[in-house]
């Protein structure tokens, strides 16, 4: 057998130990003879490097340095889940399920295991990247640290996509982290707090042969197709034919780590049997895991049924009732927010609670706290919101001191002793000190350059507070004036840092306009209503001199908005900002790009979109409706004006439009309006 021979296969024969001892559990050679096999390898494979594979086994102890995580776009964007905590809560989802999409549904119930969320991206049955959640958007690129994970397959087995991402969990095993912490703490170091925050620093580190070090395991849980593949024999484009649970075979199939708790089930009776058994049994996994996630197992169902801005429609979490504490209430003390909005805080005497120590907890506003009747001194329970965020549930009547004194809200704003003001409707108190109040300044240029707004390469919330602090900055236009000669006195900020944030500003005018009008922190104006706001007035002069009327007919916009936006835009101030924010340069009109494929040609008109079609997909469907004027609606009803049908759509769907005698047209009868 020749050296080239012999190093592949070796290579195929340790891929297939690792396989059998951190995928399925069940090693058939013990660890020394598997060690010699890899030495053999190494061996081999440092005399006669041109024979070396990319995803060669050696590859996994590590060794590769990363100083700064290249930041990466998500091809498909990594959504966030809605929670539930009762059998209601599935029961109206169900309702809402139901209500969007045609026949029977069944569904897919999943262990919720809480550790770091991870894309992989595979071509030609290699790893290619692994990046992490980050802000659903984009995230880091930590391939070099995942490759150092035994059960993250390097090379593929049997039949696989040309190019698809998987979706997973890094975890980190209870037996690996205390044997971790034994280590620390015989060393004298401070034990790790829990397994899932150590698991999200593990994927941070820049020494890849520390990580490699860590007994990270790797739970998948979803496959994004990218092309036509036929997993099982049939036709998957447009997902037909293809579900859930059946992805969850195939990637057990390419020799991924999927949990075997899954269960394919028929109504949501069927989920609370599961979400009841797991709550009790839970505690028996070598994971730690915090609920149970639902999804509709039918995938072409779940394209139809789509997204909201922040979660699919089609799954939902279950969350375990969370772990209760009690402790002392030492203090209360108020934060005012970017909008003025005053928030309550919580002091508490430091205490554990699902692995962290908690001592601050919202209390919201001053309804929360007089329906808690909550004061200084009470003994508090404590538990964690979906096991996340710490809040106060109740008082422990039974520890009250005798001389004890209702809370009284405070009626000035804690920094500027501006008197507070509480709107009729509104749950919090505002200081409406908007030009004065150092922390409103400070957070509304905070959000200006986040990352879903301006995204300001180099500048970050402490250094934004600091050029406030120092009078260099007073709103967020003023930051287009800044020198690097001005910020290099800042602390902590060296010549390159400097330059990198001058460029970072500069850059930033670039930002599409949508994306502008998000970063301006009008109160009420989310991401997904500034791209509402952008498409319908094209430019920033259009929406300023929009009336109350002229925005509640704009699709989707509330009383509420309508008068944050009017009443933004008859601030002076705020007028003067973005008379130079235009001056600077930033993006205040649509692209080009954009306004050329936008038109009024469907302006007024409803559409419901069903089924499977050939010419363009759905979304592209959706897309050209409201890129043309139009609204995209998920249900029909008497407002609809046209129901796009296409193959497979459901009985009812159409059953409904002709009883209400809606026109039902074809993907072709859609495309010959636009032309």
């Amino acid at each position: 057998m020749d050296i080239q021979q012999q190093i592949k296969t070796l290579s195929e024969e340790l891929r297939q130990h690792n396989y059998n001892y951190y995928v399925l559990d069940n090693p058939t050679i013990s660890d020394y003879e598997f060690d010699i096999k890899l030495q053999q390898l190494q061996e081999l494979e440092a005399k006669h490097p041109e024979f070396t594979e990319a995803d060669s086994p050696t590859k996994r102890v590590g060794g590769e340095v990363t100083k700064n995580f290249e930041t990466v776009v998500h091809e498909h964007r990594m959504y966030s889940l809605d929670n539930s905590y009762s059998k209601e809560d599935l029961l109206d989802w169900e309702t809402r399920i139901k209500k969007l999409v045609d026949g029977d549904v069944q569904y897919t119930c999943e262990l919720k295991y809480d550790g770091a969320s991870i894309s992989l991206t595979y071509e030609n049955g290699s790893l290619l990247r692994a990046v992490t959640r980050g802000d659903g958007t984009q995230g880091d690129n930590v391939t070099a640290n995942i490759k150092t994970i035994k059960s993250v397959p390097l090379k593929l087995k049997g039949n696989y996509p040309p190019k698809f991402a998987i979706r997973g969990e890094i975890v980190l095993p209870f037996e690996g982290f205390n044997k971790m912490n034994e280590e620390r703490i015989e060393i004298g170091e401070e034990p790790y707090r829990n397994p899932r925050n150590t698991a999200s620093g593990s994927l941070k580190l820049q020494d890849s042969s520390e990580v490699a070090k860590r007994p990270l395991e790797c739970l998948l849980y979803s496959i994004i197709l990218y092309d036509n593949f036929s997993p099982f024999g049939r036709n998957a484009e447009g997902k037909e034919g293809f579900t859930q649970f059946e992805s969850l075979e195939l990637a057990r199939q390419m020799g991924f780590k999927v949990p075997g708790a899954a269960k394919l089930v028929n109504s949501i009776d069927e989920v609370l049997e599961f979400v009841d058994y797991w709550d009790v049994h839970r505690h028996d996994l070598p994971y730690e895991t915090d609920g149970v996630v639902i999804k509709v197992n039918d995938l072409q169902q779940q394209e139809e049924l789509g997204y909201t801005a922040k979660a699919p429609r089609w799954a939902i979490a279950y969350k375990f009732k969370a772990e209760q504490v009690s402790t002392r209430l030492n203090e209360i003390t108020y934060q005012v927010g970017r909008t003025g909005a005053i928030t309550p805080v919580a002091n508490l005497e430091p205490v554990e609670l699902a692995g962290t120590t908690v001592k601050r907890a919202s209390l919201h506003n001053a309804d929360q706290i007089e329906k808690l009747d909550i004061r200084v001194g009470d003994e508090v329970f404590v538990e964690k919101g979906g096991e996340i965020i710490p809040k106060i549930i109740a008082v422990d009547l039974t520890k009250r001191q005798m001389d004890s004194q209702p809370t009284q809200y405070i009626t000035h704003c804690p920094e500027c002793d501006t008197e507070l003001v509480r709107q009729e409707g509104e749950a919090q108190h505002y200081c409406p000190n908007y030009n004065g109040c150092k922390p409103q300044i400070i957070g509304r240029i905070q959000h200006f350059i986040s990352r879903k707004a301006m995204d300001i390469e180099g500048l970050g919330g402490e250094t934004v507070a600091l050029l406030v602090n120092e009078g260099l900055i007073y709103n967020y236009s003023d930051l287009y004036e800044l020198t690097k000669e001005q910020v290099m006195p800042l602390e902590r900020m060296a010549e390159k840092s400097a330059e990198n944030l001058v460029n970072g500003i500069e850059a930033s005018k670039q930002i599409p306009f949508e994306r502008v009008l998000f970063a301006l922190g009008i109160r009420y104006v989310g991401e997904t209503v500034a791209k509402k706001l952008a498409i319908h007035y094209k430019n920033i002069d259009a929406l300023s001199q929009a009336t109350l009327l002229d925005l509640v007919n704009v699709d989707e916009i509330g009383i509420k908005i309508a008068e944050s936006v009017v009443d933004f835009f008859l601030s002076e101030q705020n007028v003067h900002i973005i008379d130079r924010l235009k001056e600077f340069g930033v993006q205040l009109t649509l692209s080009e790009d954009v306004l050329a494929n936008q038109t009024d040609k469907l302006k007024g008109q409803t559409f419901v979109v069903s089924g499977v079609f050939e010419t363009v997909s759905r979304n592209e469907l959706k897309k050209l409706i409201e890129d043309n004027g139009g609204k995209v609606s998920s249900s029909i009803s008497s407002k609809t004006s046209y129901l796009v049908a296409g193959d497979k759509m459901g009985p009812s769907k159409r059953e409904k439009a002709e009883n209400l005698h809606i026109p039902i047209i074809n993907e072709i009868n859609f495309l010959q309006m636009l032309i």
